[in-house]
């Protein structure tokens, strides 16, 4: 059986009571199947914390430690799911093969992409060995640290030489990018003039949406990280469709303190 809602959200550190108990929350509330979070500023996760973090419906999970402070990955998934058949960690991503009952098999990939003109070349190239080492559909997704165009930035300041890099990587892996209801940013700086950015998003191939053609793909509103979660629904979620009994937690105006809906892009 397929999962029917994902979260991905750079929760900005996961050592924090606070902090795991915003996570518990959104995830309760929005019935994520699938959890993806980046930024766990962990160099391992206890099984504890897991517990008590996501409860015992999530058994499964595979994490990318951080190092030293910064970075760290965890997907974690619910019971019915059932055990993924094919995992892979690498540098700045973890990438997990779900094969459900009577459904073909797909691949998920959560990356934090990193700092630097350098390790940003070395994340690309280790997305297209990724790509190559997992063939069938593919839903890629998370924090990447990169913008696809200048529209995804609200000020002048971009690298055009790794934009085009990330294009190029987009256009030569013949993926598509899921639109985002209601949001044109999903990170801010948080000042009282703030840069506000698009640097989460949502990738995938064609053969995985002709497999899911009716996601959507919505932000939450939560405290206590600068970066938006993004809620996928991948299945029984039509275009237009009246929102839910999550509704009081996607697109709030106001989730960036000190921003107006209108500088969200809302």
């Amino acid at each position: 059986m397929n999962p029917s809602k994902l979260i991905c959200w750079n929760v900005r550190r996961l050592n924090s009571r606070a902090r795991q108990d915003t996570v518990r929350t959104l995830i309760t509330s929005c019935q994520a199947e699938i959890v993806c979070l980046q930024e766990t500023k962990m160099s391992g996760i206890p099984r504890g914390c897991i517990l008590s973090l996501l409860g015992s419906d999530f058994p499964y999970w595979l994490e990318l430690p951080s190092a030293g402070a910064s970075g760290g990955i965890l997907v974690a998934w619910r019971h019915r799911l059932g055990p993924a058949s094919a995992t892979r960690v690498d540098n700045f991503s973890i990438s997990i093969q779900f094969s459900p009952s009577g459904s073909q098999a797909w691949w998920l990939t959560c990356v934090y992409g990193p700092q630097g003109d350098d390790n940003k070349i070395l994340f690309l190239q280790e997305l297209r060995d990724v790509r190559a080492a997992c063939p069938g559909p593919w839903l890629l997704l998370g924090d990447f640290n990169l913008i696809v165009r200048t529209e995804d930035k609200n000020n002048g300041h971009v690298n055009r030489a790794m934009m085009g890099r990330f294009r190029r990587l987009i256009n030569d892996l013949e993926l598509s990018e899921l639109p985002l209801l209601g949001r044109k940013y999903t990170w801010s700086n948080q000042q009282d003039s703030p840069t506000l950015v698009r640097l989460d998003r949502v990738l995938c191939s064609a053969h995985w949406e002709q497999m899911f053609p009716n996601c959507l793909l919505q932000s939450c509103a939560t405290d206590g990280s600068d970066h938006c979660p993004l809620l996928l629904g991948m299945n029984d979620v039509q275009p237009g469709r009246a929102r839910s009994h999550f509704e009081t937690f996607l697109d709030q105006a106001g989730w960036f303190p000190g921003c107006c809906g209108s500088c969200l892009g809302i």
